[in-house]
């Protein structure tokens, strides 16, 4: 499955729970083309290589299709992350109440200001960096949320895969880069979150709107 495959998966995902949320048991493939922005005919190519068959007619059952759906991308168990970095951006993710349906727990946070992590007021304890290795391995984190400035960010990176933590979602400045073995696998993944490059991309594409 490619990443764009996977993109659109997850919307469907998220579409179908909102679907089954109100009431409804069956949904057709426009349906969920529209919540992924896609054409229906995608949306069944997809489905058909996934395996999944719909009636012609009565379309496909929202229950089954979430539990297919929500197998491939490994929903199930709750999945815990934690917060390096717990300035604007990380208190904001921590007091964020919409991972919980995603099954998606933030259940700490770190940070190397004693001012920040002896405060009381946030949703999930914010602990010295220190015990990172500490919490990580009695909590089972598998993946990292790097909210810190951009000196920070690549020994934070190293700190956090010297705990046992291979997945991270990177929303400092720069730009992390996996580590790559000597056969050319990659020991972890990296998603890097530019936000002033993607607000640059949106002011661009406005400027010079691209020709259809």
């Amino acid at each position: 499955m490619n990443s764009e495959m996977l993109v659109r998966i997850t919307r469907y995902y998220r579409a179908l729970n909102r679907l089954r949320a109100i009431g409804l048991e069956k949904v057709f493939a426009h349906n969920l083309a529209d919540a992924a922005g896609v054409s229906a005919a995608i949306v069944r190519k997809d489905f058909s290589q996934l395996g999944i068959r719909g009636q012609k007619r009565g379309g496909y059952e929202i229950g089954d299709l979430v539990d297919r759906l929500g197998a491939i991308l490994g929903k199930g168990d709750p999945q815990n992350v934690i917060i390096v970095g717990c300035g604007r951006i990380g208190k904001a993710l921590m007091h964020y109440s919409g991972f919980e349906p995603d099954g998606i727990r933030i259940v700490a946070g770190f940070d190397t200001d004693p001012v920040v992590y002896s405060e009381v007021s946030y949703p999930v304890p914010v602990y010295p960096i220190s015990r990172l290795g500490e919490i990580v391995g009695a909590l089972d984190v598998k993946v990292a949320i790097i909210t810190v400035p951009e000196a920070s960010a690549a020994d934070v990176a190293e700190r956090i895969r010297e705990a046992g933590i291979h997945g991270i979602l990177n929303f400092s400045p720069i730009t992390l880069k996996p580590h790559v073995g000597e056969d050319g696998t990659r020991s972890d993944v990296i998603h890097n979150i530019n936000i002033a490059l993607e607000l640059e991309q949106i002011f661009y594409e406005l400027k010079f709107p691209a020709i259809k």
